[in-house]
């Protein structure tokens, strides 16, 4: 038992902020070496940060079958999704105005907007998936593949979302759900390998260092209501923040 207790010593909130460090790290690698760098320092730096995305999919997951009204966690991810796709527009190295945050402008498909807006699908997906009122599994799956088309232009696409109904609906065994982010993930890698660059594609299979990491989760939060009740909007508000003020230095407005 006292083994046990030790290899799961990690509450939600702190591995939620080994998430936000790891998405910092990363974001001002991409700001101080833009595009596909492959000198050790900027790829070491992104490979930290591919700790985030499956933390975060993970505890959307968690949220839901927590959260006491659902609806009003729905809403509350998809409000930031909008707040955060300016942000991050603004964040981006080729933003040119104001018509960079209309989506497609550039011609692009993929990578329109923040991965808040996969977040928030995912968490529809997961509940489609758990609704009793769709009693045709077709339907259902049609819904979920609707759900990934939708989500696709953002970052980290779909997989986000698949993720998190990896991590929802295979809830207590975390090896199967470990195992279906591994396995999503690594299309995304070939993905990203084919139609972006093949040294990052393999990079996005450092989401695996996420695994440890929730390996050590304790099933619960800080002892603190306080720091509860902040922890649960610190993700919300330091997203689209800390990208606005990378994206200030990185327009050379500060």
């Amino acid at each position: 038992m006292a083994v046990q207790t030790e290899q799961k010593q990690l509450d939600s909130n702190a591995i939620k902020l080994i998430a936000i460090l790891a998405m910092t790290v990363d974001h001002i690698a991409w700001a101080v070496f833009p595009g596909y760098d492959t000198a050790p320092l900027p790829l070491l730096l992104h490979l930290l940060g591919r700790v985030t995305c499956p933390i975060m999919c993970y505890f959307i997951a968690e949220g839901y079958h927590h959260t006491r009204n659902v609806r009003k966690y729905t809403a509350r991810l998809f409000l930031f999704a909008l707040i955060s796709h300016f942000a991050y527009r603004f964040f981006s190295v080729g933003f040119c105005g104001w018509r960079s945050f209309l989506p497609f402008a550039d011609g692009r498909l993929l990578d329109q907007t923040g991965v808040l807006w996969s977040l928030a699908w995912g968490l529809v997906m997961l509940r489609v998936a758990h609704s009793s009122r769709i009693r045709s599994e077709l339907t259902r799956a049609l819904l979920i593949l609707l759900i990934c088309l939708v989500s696709l232009p953002a970052d980290w696409s779909c997989i986000a979302a698949l993720c998190i109904l990896a991590f929802g609906t295979n809830r207590g065994n975390f090896r199967v759900q470990m195992g279906w982010m591994v396995f999503y993930c690594a299309i995304y890698a070939v993905v990203y390998c084919l139609a972006l660059d093949p040294i990052y594609g393999i990079l996005q299979m450092g989401t695996v260092l996420a695994i440890p990491i929730l390996r050590r989760y304790n099933g619960g939060r800080s002892g603190s209501r306080t720091f509860n009740r902040v922890m649960k909007w610190v993700f919300y508000l330091y997203y689209p923040l800390h990208l606005f003020v990378i994206g200030l230095f990185l327009h050379g407005i500060l």
